[in-house]
């Protein structure tokens, strides 16, 4: 096990694959968020950052192994970025981590924080977090066939197994397969909540992460949950080695802008917001040109302005007039004029 800051998998061999991952930090990732953190997002906020770790939406083993959709397409400026997975065959698990590897994600991250009923019904998510030794099974799976990272989110507990010691015995098996941990510090009641409650209810426990890290030095700790802003991120790193923000990413983008000089001591890439918005116009016209909607590509652009004189008509005015056919960048331009004077 290593002491470093960046991930590492301890049964990790060279030989697997020809690809020589890149160098990336876990000190500030941006959540794998269903329906949220697609491609074209992740594109978008890579203009905002450089260094923040971007994570894709969660893709389960059936979907990449049945399914006729590219579920693992993404732009090469998109990286550092990490496939994440949901599914409970280790077979199937090794079978899309090789596939993940093959396509040059940077780190292979298996889901066991999400508590929809679907993902309850197929014993994946925060569901497997009660069998603890299939988890291991699966680890050791993916981490057999695979020279990346493989890592692991969770919850602080699932149901009534949400004592201190059933998450320390959890930690101490998994981390004999791996050494990087992404913890949301909520626990999970897969019954009687919806997965949008799931993510409020609960009441949010940092000591109970802090306290991980003390009893495991060694494991690499990535806290997640109710982070909001930059400072609370700060705050969180004088205890573990990396945050995870999740809602905030998408509500207001414009947090991203700083993370750079704020975390990692960079220059961040671009001066403005509407700096930021002009640059994601090569890649729109490029997606149109394919055939893809605008109404798919501004989503990641409506939590801008933020707290600006205009933000709401802004938001309004992408949403009402994006999805008409033939909708193109002219669209955006306008809407910018609500607040490019306020920016």
């Amino acid at each position: 096990m290593h002491e470093n800051k960046e991930s590492h998998n301890p049964r990790q061999n060279s030989e697997n694959s020809g690809i020589a991952p890149k160098y990336f930090s876990h000190r500030f990732c941006v959540a794998p968020m269903l329906d949220w953190t697609d491609r074209h997002c992740r594109y978008f906020h890579r203009l905002l950052t450089k260094n923040a770790f971007l994570y894709t939406e969660m893709v389960t083993t059936g979907a990449l192994i049945y399914g006729q959709a590219d579920y693992l397409d993404y732009s090469e400026e998109e990286q550092p970025v990490a496939l994440q997975l949901g599914g409970h065959n280790p077979f199937e698990l090794a079978q899309c981590a090789q596939l993940g590897e093959q396509r040059g994600y940077q780190e292979i991250n298996l889901n066991l924080g999400c508590p929809s009923p679907r993902v309850k019904k197929g014993a994946f998510g925060a569901a497997l977090m009660q069998d603890i030794e299939q988890v291991c099974v699966c680890l050791k799976a993916m981490c057999d066939v695979v020279s990346i990272p493989v890592t692991i989110k969770i919850r602080i507990g699932v149901d009534e197994q949400d004592s201190y010691e059933f998450l320390s015995q959890f930690i101490e098996k998994i981390s004999r397969e791996i050494d990087t941990v992404i913890i949301h510090a909520r626990k999970a009641w897969l019954s009687g909540l919806s997965p949008k409650e799931n993510r409020e209810i609960p009441p949010l426990d940092y000591p109970r992460v802090y306290q991980l890290k003390k009893d495991f030095p060694k494991l690499n700790i990535v806290i997640n949950g109710g982070i909001s802003t930059l400072e609370e991120a700060k705050q969180h790193l004088q205890y573990v080695e990396g945050v995870m923000i999740g809602r905030a990413a998408y509500q207001n983008p414009t947090l991203l802008t700083q993370v750079d000089s704020e975390l990692f001591n960079a220059q961040d890439p671009l001066i403005d917001i509407t700096a930021s918005i002009k640059a994601f116009y090569p890649y729109i016209e490029q997606e149109l040109s394919r055939g893809t909607f605008l109404k798919h590509l501004i989503r990641p652009m409506l939590g801008l302005f933020q707290g600006c004189a205009g933000a709401r008509q802004w938001r309004r005015y992408l949403s009402e007039n994006a999805y008409q056919s033939g909708a193109d960048v002219s669209v955006i331009d306008r809407a910018l004029s609500f607040v490019a004077p306020h920016a």
